[in-house]
């Protein structure tokens, strides 16, 4: 047998320590994609819109809030209209809604979100008309207009309806402009910044605040609490604020993960990560079905004769109950995770939605090392 020399192994050793460096690397992320600075923060708008242009297909003219906003807009070019006078299928009220960035500046584009109000069965082939779009204190920020994508249609006819997806709600892309912005500059205090994680965590926090001392400059950063990391900005980089949040966003740290498994019975969804643990635990599961059945029938003593006083027709209801029972699926699951338990089950052809029961009598039993969330 050849002997293995001392150079072997330091290379041996040197592979395995570069094999591991690049998969802490590759399971590293940028701080900017773990959180963003306090104060950062997008602002909510809303108004209210009128549609046109529908092919009878929009609100009632019982609708007294459409025919009110009708007559207002018609008053705009010296056509005086009574609210009651007004008779159209042919518009609809909806909601505008739309989100303003931080440095949103004037002339910006922003997409908008339009719902009906109304009782309109259709808002396809609309177009919304100019709609001011205010903040909460009542400011307007910006003012939307153009046609409806909608995605999905509603024809109706004699009593006769075909619908696609959701039709009395669209979106108009870049259907909004920006006339007064939120801010012109970085929202950076000079002598420190707050960054705030999306998810709250200890260890992650720590890593963050370890990862910008090590990466930009000892005794820089500070773990506040399991959301937010207190860095202090030099003196010399407080007059480019801008260049040193830039390397604050791409520092580089592994973020710690919490063990979660999420499952969504509507839809036979199961999303766990590949390392929550689960204990050695024994599965017994079976599938029994119950089908009953009813079948009405009419007794008429009228058809076999002269009935006598007190006898009428009565109904009378003959049930079935069917119950099948299928095999049970028995499994002995070890030391594992959740990915292992779940591949076993589908090779062993078990549904998703039971699955999602095992995994949930899993939980109840104390065996899964982590977050269970039913959605």
């Amino acid at each position: 047998m050849p002997r293995i020399g001392p150079l072997s192994i330091a290379l041996g050793a040197l592979l395995l320590l570069a094999a591991a460096t690049a998969a802490a690397q590759a399971a590293a992320m940028r701080v900017k994609d773990l959180g963003k600075v306090q104060g950062w923060r997008e602002n909510v708008l809303v108004g209210t819109g009128i549609v046109t242009g529908l092919s009878g297909t929009g609100d009632g003219p019982g609708n007294r809030a459409t025919r009110q906003a009708l007559s207002n807009v018609l008053s705009q070019f010296n056509l005086t209209i009574p609210p009651e006078q007004v008779s159209s299928r042919n518009v609809a009220v909806v909601m505008v809604s739309a989100s303003l960035p931080v440095f949103a500046r004037e002339g910006d584009a922003l997409d908008v979100t339009v719902a009906s109000s109304g009782d309109a069965r259709s808002l396809l082939g609309g177009n919304l008309l100019l709609t001011a779009l205010r903040a909460p204190n009542g400011r307007v920020h910006a003012l939307a207009q153009g046609p409806l994508a909608i995605g999905g249609h509603r024809y109706d006819a004699q009593g006769n309806v075909v619908q696609k997806n959701h039709p009395t709600a669209g979106s108009i892309p870049n259907g909004a402009v920006v006339e007064v912005g939120m801010a012109t500059e970085a929202p950076a205090p000079r002598s420190q910044v707050t960054f705030v994680l999306t998810e709250p965590d200890y260890t992650t926090a720590s890593r963050v605040a370890a990862a910008i001392n090590a990466q930009v400059g000892p005794g820089l950063a500070r773990a506040r609490d399991a959301s937010g990391i207190e860095i202090q900005v030099p003196l010399d980089a407080r007059h480019e604020p801008v260049t040193f949040l830039a390397r604050l966003e791409n520092v580089r740290v592994e973020p710690d993960r919490r063990a979660r498994v999420v499952i969504n019975e509507r839809t036979g969804t199961v999303v766990s990560g590949g390392d929550v643990r689960i204990a050695r635990v024994a599965i017994s599961h079976g599938d029994l079905k119950i089908s009953i059945a009813t079948q009405a029938s009419v007794s008429q003593p009228e058809f076999i004769g002269r009935a006598g006083p007190g006898v009428a027709t009565a109904l009378v209801s003959n049930s079935q109950i069917d119950v099948e029972e299928s095999g049970a699926v028995d499994f002995l699951a070890g030391a594992g995770t959740v990915s292992d338990l779940v591949q076993s089950l589908a090779r062993m052809k078990t549904s998703t939605r039971d699955i999602i029961s095992i995994l949930r009598a899993v939980k109840a039993a104390g065996a899964l090392h982590g977050e269970l969330v039913v959605q």
